[in-house]
């Protein structure tokens, strides 16, 4: 299993880094990315501090750890620069909070994210066609979420990377130890979307592959 969307006590999450990776361990996880909400005022903080135990990861807590963020209610104007930014100060994995139902993210995010080029958009609500049809061309990945509220629209997603070929991740979005699901769990939220067995199965084989991915950005 894999959890590529989880927040610590650097923004809003119950725990330390150390201790996040420490539960996902517990869990039976075999990799997880740190994507603290960030902007402009604290993207720096966060990438050197969590970067500290996100390189630790393998060999001291035994399972992958990228080290993300989330850019979070960034204008669309920014968001391309500070991906930019992130990638260029160590983020392994650029994820941005989407245009959920549940909160008043600016409309124009989601476009501004998938041209930027970020790895997943997170939970993108009522995403469009169009938008859709360019995350596939961009390779943005559209996140299926198990987290209360953000997965009201999950079905709506679902059908459309299916109609353009986007692809998906299942993400926790974990804040707390409880967001940390069982796999049978994932795989019913994955199949209460509309996913079939096995585009729940390639979702999951789209998280490995950015666990690759990052972790070549790691070692480059």
């Amino acid at each position: 299993m894999i959890d590529l969307h989880t927040h610590t006590l650097f923004s809003d999450g119950a725990l330390l880094p150390g201790e996040l990776a420490r539960r996902a361990k517990a869990a039976g996880y075999q990799a997880l990315a740190f994507t603290d909400h960030v902007d402009a005022s604290n993207l720096f903080l966060v990438l050197e501090n969590v970067g500290r135990v996100a390189v630790q990861g393998a060999t001291y807590f035994g399972l992958d750890i990228l080290l993300g963020v989330e850019l979070t209610h960034v204008p669309p104007g920014l968001i391309s620069r500070l991906a930019d930014s992130a990638r260029m100060n160590g983020a392994q994995l650029v994820v941005v909070h989407g245009e959920t139902i549940v909160e008043p993210v600016e409309i124009g995010t989601n476009l501004a994210a998938i041209e930027a080029g970020v790895d997943i958009l997170a939970h993108p609500g009522l995403i469009t066609p169009e938008e859709a049809q360019l995350a596939a061309e961009r390779g943005v990945h559209l996140e299926i979420t198990t987290r209360k509220g953000h997965s009201l629209t999950n079905g709506h997603v679902a059908a459309l990377a299916r109609r353009f070929g986007a692809k998906l991740v299942i993400n926790n979005d974990a804040h707390a130890p409880g967001d940390l699901i069982s796999r049978d769990q994932r795989r019913r939220v994955a199949l209460g979307a509309g996913l079939t067995q096995d585009e729940y199965l390639q979702a999951e084989a789209n998280s490995w592959a950015l666990v690759e991915r990052g972790r070549r950005k790691g070692e480059g």
